[in-house]
């Protein structure tokens, strides 16, 4: 028995030796790999006239995959939230404060910006409230890390390897420094969360240096937001959009953001206000949006509320985007 013992507790060893060492030579072969996809990451940046000072300090900030990465990518929650779940997650009390003490500290910074730009106040603080809780959290991971990392990784590979090199050009443009580039865990980036191949066409200079930084100038982030609205159609001083009440439930093919009719048109089906009375504009049009389905909440939606999905394509994101900033620069 004891020799037996002796002879497993060996086995053990040696297949623990094994399993380890086999480990290893993975780890070893995907830092190998890796190595040499940030080569050809590298070549082909070169190829296109980037600096290679600048193109060195940015691929230096990424030397194996980022596994936290990795893991926020593989398991994105796939539970579905209502619009009620939605409204009260994103649209506490507390946010619409902080956002009127926010903006009565920004407002002369922001106000000119907004229309130099051809937008307004209300969309911008609500993306801004959204997408950063207004500065607060802009991410805490290197663009560059992460975009290699999933550039790598080959779910999505040419998505983000296109992103990649999108944000090398960023850095060769000197706009900022490669270590000072943070964001989310999937490249979006600064207080705006752009994605480099946003950021290209609508990053803006907001405060006159001659730079888009949209990581620690409000200025900046405010004009990028603005100009991203403005040149997908925003029309200034226009509603996005108004919570209404319905005297009878619509049929089914009659709502959707695609569905429009002019004002007076739905008053005549029994559409009002929220408070009850007629809209004053009969000759506007516009679509009724009601996320939860009958006897739900329901809001008549506008021009503009399809630009905000420009941003981002939810009609629960453009909703929280317009309540929010309506809540905070209304009040």
């Amino acid at each position: 028995m004891l020799q037996r013992r002796h002879l497993l507790a060996a086995l053990t060893s040696v297949a623990g030796s094994a399993a380890v060492g086999s480990s290893s030579a993975r780890a070893q072969a995907s830092v190998q790999s890796y190595s040499g996809f940030l080569a050809s990451v590298r070549a082909q940046a070169l190829a296109q006239g980037l600096s290679p000072s600048i193109v060195s300090q940015a691929l230096s900030l990424t030397t194996q995959p980022n596994a936290s990465v990795l893991k926020l990518d593989r398991h994105q929650p796939e539970f579905t939230l209502t619009w009620a779940q939605y409204r009260d997650r994103v649209l506490p009390e507390s946010r619409f404060a902080k956002g009127r003490t926010v903006y009565a500290a920004q407002q002369a910074v922001m106000s000119p910006v907004s229309a130099r730009f051809g937008c307004d106040d209300r969309a911008v603080m609500g993306i801004w409230g959204l997408e950063s809780g207004f500065g607060a959290h802009d991410g805490t991971y290197s663009v560059i890390d992460a975009l290699a990392t999933l550039a790598f990784d080959g779910r999505r590979s040419a998505f983000f390897r296109n992103e990649l090199m999108k944000a090398l050009q960023i850095l060769n443009d000197g706009d900022i420094a490669p270590a000072a580039m943070i964001g989310s865990y999937a490249g979006a980036m600064g207080q705006a969360q752009f994605m480099p191949s946003a950021y290209l066409p609508y990053a803006a200079d907001g405060d006159g240096d001659g730079k888009r930084n949209i990581w620690t100038s409000e200025a900046d982030v405010f004009a990028s937001i603005a100009n991203y609205l403005g040149r997908c159609g925003w029309q200034p001083n226009e509603p996005w959009g108004q919570e209404i009440t319905l005297a009878r439930a619509l049929d089914k093919a009659e709502i959707g953001r695609t569905h429009q009719r002019t004002l007076g048109e739905w008053m005549a089906l029994g559409v009002r206000r929220a408070d009850g009375t007629a809209f004053s504009r009969p000759d506007v049009k516009g679509a009724v949006v009601q996320p939860d389905g009958p006897g739900t909440q329901a809001f008549m939606v506008y021009h503009n509320f399809n630009v905000i999905r420009r941003y981002n394509p939810s009609d629960y994101y453009a909703l929280g985007v317009g309540l929010l900033g309506s809540g905070i620069v209304s009040a």
